[in-house]
């Protein structure tokens, strides 16, 4: 930190750093696929009111909301082989890419199953006793009259969980995931520049974060069009 400060080592790391988005991009796809379905499950017996699930499913949920995440990821990094091994299942060899994957999988999910839980909720259940009455079967129903609407109430929610999950990718270092942050952590150790190091990260990540809102920001867009033309027609 002693070195005077260098614009040209923050376009330099910019250009290092940039390699490993993939990484950083894989980890972020990858939990979102697996908190989507996380969130379902978790939601389901919320809104259906299924007794004793519906009441594990809260505690769940309450768990992954009101616990840091980077101590969830410590907690199934290090706990999660721990748990098993007395089990016969040996861990010791899976990636920390892995580990990384669940946790931010499994927090994510918490997140998904409230904010489906509300969207759902928001719609008129008046609609979905006109469409049984007309003889359409409840998934018929839900898929048809529920989700889309329940999806488009969502939107802005699930755009705000996309980008905090990707900022929150960069806690993979943490227990050894060699994504952007892990690199210039690296970088930032051997070339005592870690202000630069850190202002090429941000500058990724800023980019990053406003490539993602304008391509929800057109998502909505085009939803709300079409639920006007819908609407008066």
């Amino acid at each position: 930190m002693g070195n005077t400060f260098d614009w040209q080592s923050v376009v330099k790391y910019l250009l290092i750093l940039i390699h490993y988005l993939p990484v950083s991009l894989m980890i972020l796809v990858l939990s979102l696929i697996l908190g989507s379905v996380v969130g379902a499950l978790l939601a389901a017996p919320r809104l259906y009111k299924w007794p004793i699930v519906n009441g594990w499913s809260g505690a769940c949920i309450s768990f992954f909301r009101g616990t840091p995440i980077i101590i969830q990821l410590i907690l199934i990094f290090y706990g999660l082989p721990e748990l098993l091994k007395p089990l016969g299942v040996d861990l010791s060899r899976v990636s920390p890419a892995v580990f990384v994957v669940l946790a931010f999988g499994l927090n994510t999910g918490a997140s998904l199953a409230e904010i489906y839980r509300l969207a759902v909720d928001s719609v008129d259940r008046g609609q979905s006793e006109a469409a049984a009455s007309v003889g359409m079967t409840g998934w018929s129903t839900f898929f048809r009259i529920v989700f889309p609407q329940a999806f488009r109430i969502a939107m802005p929610h699930l755009s705000n969980v996309v980008v905090a999950s990707l900022k929150d990718t960069s806690l993979a270092f943490s227990v050894g995931v060699m994504d952007m942050m892990g690199r210039g952590e690296a970088i930032g150790l051997v070339s005592y520049r870690l202000l630069e190091v850190y202002i090429s990260l941000a500058i990724i990540y800023y980019i990053i974060c406003l490539t993602l809102q304008y391509v929800f920001a057109r998502i909505e867009h085009k939803m709300q069009r079409y639920t006007r033309i819908m609407t008066s027609t």
